[in-house]
């Protein structure tokens, strides 16, 4: 086995060395680009491949060093910036002779790719898995090559793995370790035997009669069913699972295409895919945050006002808490919808409490008590919260859930009030179990590029559900200005001896009288919990 000590990694390159001399079983997982490294690395692998398959694939070439090595130097500079983990390219033959080696070795070292895999093949190369008996290098000038990069390494613990390919070429058993002794002793770290036989029979013949002379590495692309326990039992140092996140993102791209083309529609994917809040996380927008908080002059983000006050009506889940603390997946329903308010940059939240307040209780909130909450409505709760009411402020139900997305759309929704409405609600839902039904100037047209304004008219349970236009989801955003006209309207209903008992929808058909109410038509993703049912449903649902 190589002698070099192993030692506690404090780079990435000795990070790398550690795995591939590690007396354990290692495993290095693909990626292609800078987010598909991040995702390797949330995984929880150790170390990451860059195939070259897959880059040339991404980037829409063919794997025969259609891409320049400049090419994807420059992929490789997007990956070590975005993960700590340490990186082993694929660096197909080193891309030329004994002296593109050397450039190229050096150019990984400064970019900090902790290790390089050449094989034996001639240049421009042509993928292992294509055509029989592809013409192999000779050995002495491929020893050149490795020599070349060795020497031309700027940080000892760089790794370089020699790639025998007499397998792959049909040259024998005795070809192979031939060529893996001579690639030893010319100062590789570590062999890569390849195969592309449904069974792993060669690749263990070769390990046994390799005998741990130095770390042995292999690709069980095409013998995949063999149990990891047989390579672990064959002291394997390292395994390379070399082009699956790929694979898997081809498929998944190729149905979410799919199925938009069929349906001319968005309704049936947005539920099925990460939510862009899931992106920004992976590619790092809560440092940025903080950054601008750190750099920037402050500037103000809407607040939220989350009206929670009912006890909720479902049994035991609602006997010692209100309907807003039950547990949906090991989060209350209130903690997910502050999640989504938070991951709209709305950081400034007031509750309302009522009943069982004590009960209410969440980190990075504010409360508001309704006292009165048994004998007083939606709109009482609201006043109670007036203070709140001061620059763009979004007031939501607290028993909904909804998709990121669409909070995103009525934030981004121009006017000065604007309320999230289901188009289709009013038929999918039975009759009598409407919460809101809402009367509008004109229908949802389905017509992406009609960007026409919709007007409420008036909103309330009684409509009939074939008249209505939809129903509202429970999530109102106020501008500066449809915030003064709340406050304004709150006072009214004061000044009339309704605010105790009217409800939102009232007051909302009211405000339609005076000012324009626009409506951000929906078509489902959100859930209201009133039932049983509906909690089950909630479970599902994130």
């Amino acid at each position: 086995m190589n002698s070099l000590p192993f030692t506690a990694p404090c780079t990435r390159f000795a990070a790398l060395r550690n795995e591939i001399l590690s007396p354990r079983l290692s495993f290095l997982m693909e990626a292609h680009n800078g987010l598909s490294a991040k995702i390797v690395e949330e995984t929880g692998f150790r170390g990451i491949w860059a195939s070259g398959l897959t880059i040339s694939a991404s980037l829409g070439l063919r794997d025969s060093n259609e891409a320049s090595w400049t090419q994807v130097l420059d992929v490789l500079e997007y990956m070590a910036d975005s993960t700590t983990l340490p990186i082993l390219v694929d660096g197909d033959t080193g891309y030329g002779n004994f002296n593109n080696v050397r450039r190229l070795t050096r150019k990984l070292c400064e970019r900090g790719i902790a290790g390089v895999c050449i094989e034996d093949k001639l240049f421009p190369k042509t993928n292992s898995f294509i055509g029989e008996r592809q013409p192999l290098a000779e050995i002495d000038e491929f020893c050149g090559r490795i020599k070349a990069g060795k020497d031309s390494q700027t940080n000892d613990d760089f790794v370089l793995v020699a790639r025998v390919e007499a397998l792959i070429s049909g040259h024998g058993m005795d070809e192979a370790l031939r060529r893996a002794e001579a690639y030893h002793a010319a100062g590789a770290d570590a062999i890569l035997i390849h195969s592309k036989l449904s069974n792993a029979g060669e690749i263990l013949t070769f390990a046994r009669q390799w005998r741990n002379r130095c770390p042995l590495v292999i690709v069980p692309t095409m013998y995949y069913a063999t149990p990891t326990d047989v390579f672990r039992q064959a002291g394997i140092s390292t395994i390379i699972w070399a082009n699956h996140n790929l694979r898997s993102a081809i498929s998944a791209m190729r149905e979410t295409s799919r199925r938009i083309f069929e349906d001319e529609s968005l309704s049936e994917v947005e539920g099925r895919v990460i939510g862009v809040k899931d992106i920004f996380h992976l590619v790092g927008n809560a440092e940025l945050e903080n950054a601008e908080r750190r750099y920037l002059p402050g500037k103000a983000t809407a607040r939220a006002v989350v009206l929670a006050a009912s006890a909720g009506n479902l049994g035991e889940l609602t006997r010692h808490r209100p309907k807003c603390m039950i547990d949906i997946r090991g989060q209350s329903l209130l903690q997910r919808l502050v999640n989504t308010l938070s991951g709209a940059g709305i950081r400034d939240i007031a509750v309302v409490r009522g009943a069982m307040k004590d009960a209410v209780t969440l980190k990075g909130i504010q409360t508001v008590d309704n006292d009165r909450h048994a004998e007083t409505g939606e709109v009482f709760s609201l006043a109670c919260a007036g203070d709140m009411i001061d620059g763009e402020t979004v007031v939501v139900y607290g028993d909904v859930l909804f998709r990121d997305y669409i909070l995103g759309g009525v934030l981004e929704s121009p006017g000065d009030i604007v309320l999230a409405v289901d188009a289709l609600s009013p038929q999918a839902k039975p009759a009598g179990t409407h919460r809101d039904l809402v009367v509008a100037d004109r229908p949802f047209s389905g017509d992406y590029l009609d960007d026409t304004p919709v007007r409420l008219i008036s909103m309330s349970a009684q409509i009939p559900s074939e008249t209505a236009m939809g129903e509202w989801i429970g999530l109102a955003r106020f501008s500066p200005q449809g915030a003064e006209w709340l406050r304004q309207e709150l006072a009214l209903l004061k000044a009339e001896g309704l605010v105790e008992t009217a409800d939102l929808p009232l007051l909302l058909t009211r405000l339609a009288a005076r000012y324009p109410v626009t409506i951000h038509y929906i078509t489902a993703h959100w859930l209201d919990v009133d039932t049983l049912t509906d909690v089950a449903d909630a479970r599902n649902f994130t």
